[in-house]
């Protein structure tokens, strides 16, 4: 990689190809590896020069991408010692991301180097955008065995704890614990990207609950509220491992099968659409008005419970892009409540049929 020291960009298509193989973004297609490019740097740094001096604040993970790089840490008499040599292609710095720490040790190039940058603002930028590219990211840190964190003391664990948190905050809707609309998205659009995948029978279901706003009105938002998250414990009951449950807005759902036919999805759907009408959800009943003293003192509970209507898109007997098969999964939504709501009800070219 030393024949590249000249070079600064990082779009060069031997550069390019190399960076993309790195152990970092190991788990990325090519699709999603040129969504990260953009915000990724090349800086030079020049024999003895520092990358960082320990004690510096920064918010950038590097990667060694060429050249000879190593960690000394500072002794009491101001010696510098020698802890380990960088190897080509790990990453460092991720810990002042996490913990926004101060460096723990001087990163040296021993030789000229090429190291490759991601500011910590862009790498939630990602996150936040992309969060199926953020996991992959989280997961390639997550797995890799990381000589910074071994040599320099700090905990494994940590790390861990917080990629974790990180991954459930960049995908997960925060009310109801289901996936959030970004992710399913971004799940939808890699199954279309990828050839191999993009053959195989898929599933969308899209559901609203039934007059919700109705439940909003008489009892509160409280209410509502609770019987959104009661909606949503019964989608999860319903999936199965490797299926896609999320909500996409107020009462809005969409669940992703993946490998489900047509027979199979509207049986899940219609588990779905079941155990959402008999649940009971408990909720506080709003004083009345003309309610005295003793009457706000005593506290009153009602069951409430909602339908929801459910359309079903499949691919690729449907649709062949990600927009198409929500667009045709929306149609069948609307279809049902055009029939009277609580409902399944499947897309076909001409119209839709129970």
């Amino acid at each position: 990689m030393s024949d590249f020291s000249n070079t600064e960009d990082i779009h060069s298509e031997i550069i390019y190809s190399a960076v993309s193989k790195l152990s970092l973004f190991s788990f990325l297609s090519e699709d999603e590896f040129k969504i990260v490019s953009v915000f990724l740097k090349l800086l030079k740094i020049k024999k003895d020069d520092a990358v960082f001096k320990e004690g510096d604040t920064g918010a950038d993970l590097f990667i060694h991408f060429s050249g000879t790089l190593s960690a000394y840490r500072a002794q009491a008499d101001g010696t510098m010692r020698w802890l380990f040599d960088v190897k080509q292609g790990d990453f460092f710095g991720e810990m002042s991301i996490i913990a926004h720490e101060p460096r723990s040790a001087t990163i040296k190039a021993v030789s000229h180097c090429l190291v490759i940058t991601l500011s910590g603002e862009e790498f939630y930028q990602i996150i936040s955008e992309h969060p199926v590219i953020g996991f992959k990211i989280l997961k390639a840190i997550s797995v890799v065995q990381n000589r910074w964190l071994d040599q320099t003391s700090k905990s494994y664990s940590d790390l861990m704890r917080w990629g974790e948190t990180a991954r459930r905050r960049a995908i997960t809707d925060e009310m109801t614990g289901l996936h959030n609309r970004l992710f399913l998205e971004e799940s939808i659009k890699e199954r279309f990207s990828n050839p191999s995948m993009s053959l195989r029978v898929m599933s969308l279901l899209m559901m609203d609950l039934d007059k919700i706003h109705a439940i909003n009105e008489s009892y509160g938002s409280k209410a509502g509220d609770l019987i959104i998250k009661a909606a949503a414990d019964m989608i999860i009951k319903c999936v199965r491992p490797g299926d896609i449950a999320a909500r996409l807005s107020g009462d809005e759902f969409a669940v992703l099968l993946n490998d489900t036919d047509k027979t199979d999805a509207i049986k899940i759907a219609e588990r779905i659409r079941k155990n959402i009408e008999n649940k009971k959800v408990e909720a506080p009943e709003p004083a009345s008005a003309d309610s005295g003293p003793e009457g706000r003192n005593l506290p009153r509970t009602v069951f409430l419970s909602t339908r929801t209507s459910i359309g079903i898109a499949i691919s690729p007997v449907h649709a062949k892009s990600k927009e198409d098969l929500e667009e045709k999964a929306d149609l069948a939504l609307r279809k049902a409540k055009e029939l009277g709501r609580n409902r399944v009800e499947v897309y076909t070219f001409n119209k839709t049929v129970n």
